[in-house]
């Protein structure tokens, strides 16, 4: 996928869950997202920062957070989730849809393994049913898969996945977990949300690792 394309596949997705955010009443705002501890207004605070956070902010909130990674996100999505309203971060969401900014540290299709799992995040809880495009799921896929930030090599040690709807597979274990690309990138996050629609002689190894 060449810029132009990511480009294109992230401002779809951004814009996809944009329309679902703006029919979204008070309780669902509220409600509990797929991510510990975040609300549905929480991830999609977070989702607004992605292209908003400069450089200068990101090494402040660093600090601010001892450097503690994670602690800096949490604290960042939560103190901007309290600061905008749901309508307000609705429309930044679609305001900066095709922005390509991306914050310090991260790799052109971050943004788009952002938009697309933060998306079930948000839909999965709500049971509002939120499309993955396979052709916008691979490159994600690929970016989990070879980058250490995720963790999922690990996760996933001696375990081979293998998508049914894309010309994707990885990993060298013995054992074969195949399903939709979707499902097999939620679990390549550390989700079990991803894992009812798994199968192969792996699948119930990946259930019992995500708990």
């Amino acid at each position: 996928m060449d810029r132009t394309a990511l480009r294109t596949a992230l401002e779809s997705e951004r814009l996809a869950l944009a329309d679902v955010v703006d029919t979204l009443g008070a309780e669902e705002w509220r409600a509990p997202s797929l991510c510990t501890g975040w609300t549905v207004q929480d991830v999609v605070a977070h989702m607004t920062l992605t292209s908003r956070l400069t450089r200068l902010g990101a090494i402040r909130a660093v600090l601010a957070a001892r450097g503690d990674i994670n602690r800096m996100i949490d604290e960042s999505a939560r103190a901007r989730a309290a600061e905008y309203s749901p309508v307000e971060l609705a429309a930044q969401l679609r305001e900066t849809a095709g922005s390509e900014r991306r914050p310090l540290g991260t790799q052109p299709r971050d943004p788009l393994v952002d938009a697309l799992v933060h998306a079930q995040d948000i839909t999965r809880p709500l049971g509002l049913p939120h499309a993955m495009p396979p052709e916008h799921v691979v490159p994600a896929l690929e970016q989990v898969w070879g980058s250490s930030f995720y963790g999922t090599r690990k996760r996933l040690a001696g375990l081979r996945l293998v998508a049914t709807d894309a010309d994707w597979s990885a990993g060298d274990g013995d054992r074969e977990v195949h399903g939709p690309a979707g499902e097999l990138l939620l679990v390549a996050t550390g989700r079990s949300a991803g894992v009812a629609a798994l199968a192969g002689d792996g699948a119930d190894e990946v259930a019992a690792r995500l708990g």
